[in-house]
């Protein structure tokens, strides 16, 4: 076994703290990644304090990885040493069941396997995340990082990324599509900058006025304030498609009447509570609400492969492990420009 250096939570509401792991010998398919750096998703926070519930502790956040190969298995063909990799929100499935054999692997149908706070498929040993100095992973499961991606800009891709990428490519946007982006963050921010890659005239949709600079600067043609009740009165029927980021409450009825006649709206952020929709609201238009869940490795791998062709990261500030908890804050209080990024030299150092 290999002792790794890692910041843990070792229970819900624990600030994280230096920890040691053990990661597995890699095996002939394995490899042993370094790791660089480790976006801190949304979701980092309300696993570590156990919000969603089922929380596995002591828990090692993180599943936004970018690192160096510095071992390979004897049967390895798709990664050397020295390249760089990356890995996502999924680090195993059973690999034969329907769902996975289309290249879905994080909806297998056996459960998946989580990059932290989960199990490997053999249902006992833990999982640990990116908060840490490397992780052994499959070769199936482990992303080739393109040459001239930024690394540390694009560590945010293998979930935010990912999970914008995967609606706009599955609702076909292309040039001169009208496409609102609600929410502007760590999600909303790469919704941005893809769909307006794509050739689509981006919306944002937002609460707060004071995003409109930014909104513009990522890519975004227009902004609207929807706070203002005349602002889903003047955007009736003007949308091919809606990508939602936001995990706060709020009202899809309202989103949906901007909606075009056979558009679609596709959630990607999870408030805490259900949300009433009325039936009419979709029937009438022929309108589709729907959700996307992150991508297979495939289309995770098709997006960094995008990403580079068109230059596009994620806006990033890098901190180092020992900001950890102040960055949780700071995430709760939507101080972030759009995405932190954890430095894992930092490790090296004692804690703060």
């Amino acid at each position: 076994m290999l002792k790794t250096p890692a910041y843990a939570a070792a229970h819900a509401g624990a600030a994280l703290a230096p920890y040691t792991i053990e990661r597995r010998e890699p095996g002939p398919h394995d490899v042993l990644i370094d790791i660089l750096y480790c976006g801190v998703c949304h979701s980092d926070l309300h696993q570590a304090r156990d919000e969603w519930g089922g929380a596995i502790f002591p828990m090692v956040p993180g599943h936004e990885i970018i690192g160096r190969v510095s071992r390979v298995g004897a049967e390895v063909t798709k990664l050397a040493v020295g390249d760089l990799a990356g890995v996502g929100c999924v680090v195993d499935s059973c690999r034969e069941c329907e769902v996975c054999r289309r290249d879905l692997e994080q909806f297998c149908e056996k459960g998946s396997a989580l990059t932290y706070n989960s199990t490997e498929m053999d249902r006992k040993t833990p999982t640990y995340g990116g908060y840490s100095t490397r992780i052994v992973v499959a070769e199936h499961f482990a992303l080739k990082i393109p040459a001239g991606l930024d690394p540390a800009g694009a560590a945010p891709l293998l979930c935010a990324g990912i999970t914008t990428y995967s609606p706009l490519r599955q609702y076909g946007c292309k040039k001169g599509d009208r496409v609102a982006v609600v929410g502007l963050g760590g999600l909303g921010h790469m919704a941005v900058k893809l769909a307006a890659s794509m050739g689509a005239e981006v919306t944002l949709l937002s609460t707060s006025p004071a995003k409109e600079a930014d909104a513009r600067r990522l890519g975004a043609h227009a902004f609207a304030v929807t706070k203002d009740e005349a602002t889903f009165t003047k955007l009736a029927g003007r949308f091919d498609l809606i990508i939602d980021t936001v995990s706060a409450p709020h009202d899809y009825n309202k989103y949906l009447g901007t909606l075009r006649v056979g558009g679609s709206m596709v959630l990607v952020g999870v408030p805490p509570e259900p949300t009433p929709v009325g039936a009419m609201g979709l029937i009438w238009g022929n309108k589709r609400l729907a959700g996307s869940g992150i991508g297979g490795i495939a289309e995770t791998q098709e997006m960094l492969d995008y990403c580079a062709a068109h230059g596009i990261v994620s806006d990033v500030e890098i901190i180092p492990i020992q900001q950890i908890n102040r960055a949780y804050e700071r995430l709760l209080a939507g101080d972030v420009r759009y995405r932190f990024v954890i430095d894992l030299a930092s490790l090296a150092q004692p804690a703060a």
